[in-house]
């Protein structure tokens, strides 16, 4: 019995260590696609991209990143964050960097459709800036191709199914946009809610998405729709439109009311009074004591 435990308690470490070391190599090893390592930014990093780039880095990456050259990442986690300023990260192309930015693993987060393209490139402007020789590659592609993109977007009503078809318009014809990824967002009163998940269209261009059947529009059932698209050759893509497809919702809008959350004109009168009394209170004390400093200085000159 006691051999048995021994070999069972073994058993079960070597488990636990394997698992770690598996983990911890995911983490590591990003096995990047040979095509996505060239990917490019489309415009040249400056003094403005990087301070922009710093921007999101503080909002979104900090937190477990710590700030670069400085070695304060999340000890906490495994595998442990790397500083981005290091020499491994600096080696990695503005491609790979792009990349694991997108798709995430592990523990790392992706934030394809939490920024913005041009945003995900801000923040590698910022990585870059802490690497003297570093010299941008900038990308060949003509930026304005995106707007040759369109996206066809039927809704079928016994299925509740939304099928969108994503094509090119060129001067030697329609291109359909085969395994491009696609997200599908409702806009709502405090940013967008995702349809589901992300897919890839298919060899004629579509991706189906199922569509909630409670979702509420307005008075007449109406949804403002956000499709995002991703592909490699016109880069990131969104297409807007609205439709009547959901619930119709006769209510008013959570910004017509009066709200702790709302604009200055539609803030509740007990915030505004709030407010104003002390902005007033404020320059009472303010004129108090001036008026007695200067009590104190024609005391102090006779």
């Amino acid at each position: 019995m006691l051999r048995t435990n021994t070999k069972l308690r073994a058993t079960i470490a070597l488990i636990i260590t394997t698992f770690c070391f598996l983990q911890v190599t995911a983490g590591n090893n990003w096995n990047v696609p040979a095509d996505k390592k060239t990917k490019n930014s489309t415009f040249k990093f400056d003094a403005n991209t990087v301070k922009d780039g710093e921007s999101v880095y503080t909002k979104n990456c900090v937190s477990c990143h710590g700030n670069p050259t400085k070695g304060n990442s999340l000890k906490s986690l495994n595998p442990v964050p790397p500083d981005l300023s290091s020499a491994k990260t600096q080696e990695l192309t503005d491609g790979e960097l792009f990349y694991i930015l997108n798709t995430g693993r592990v523990i790392m987060p992706s934030f394809n459709n939490v920024l913005s393209e041009e945003d995900r490139w801000k923040v590698i402007a910022y990585i870059r800036s802490f690497n003297k020789n570093y010299v941008q590659q900038v990308s060949t592609n003509d930026a304005t191709k995106s707007q040759l993109v369109k996206a066809d977007i039927d809704f079928n009503k016994n299925t509740n199914r939304l099928t969108i078809t994503v094509k090119a318009t060129e001067k030697t014809g329609s291109v359909l946009l085969k395994n491009d990824e696609i997200a599908l967002f409702a806009n709502r009163y405090f940013g967008r809610l995702q349809i589901g998940e992300s897919q890839r269209t298919s060899a004629d261009g579509v991706a189906v998405f199922d569509f909630p059947k409670d979702l509420p529009g307005d008075k007449d059932g109406n949804v403002k729709l956000v499709v995002k698209i991703n592909d490699d050759t016109y880069g990131e893509i969104l297409r807007l439109k609205t439709m009547q497809i959901g619930i119709p919702t006769d209510k008013p809008a959570l910004n017509e009311k009066r709200a702790i959350w709302n604009v200055l004109a539609k803030a509740p009168y007990w915030i505004i009074i709030l407010y104003t009394s002390g902005v007033l209170a404020f320059g009472c004390v303010l004129m108090y004591l001036l008026y007695s400093l200067n009590r104190l200085r024609k005391a102090g000159n006779n």
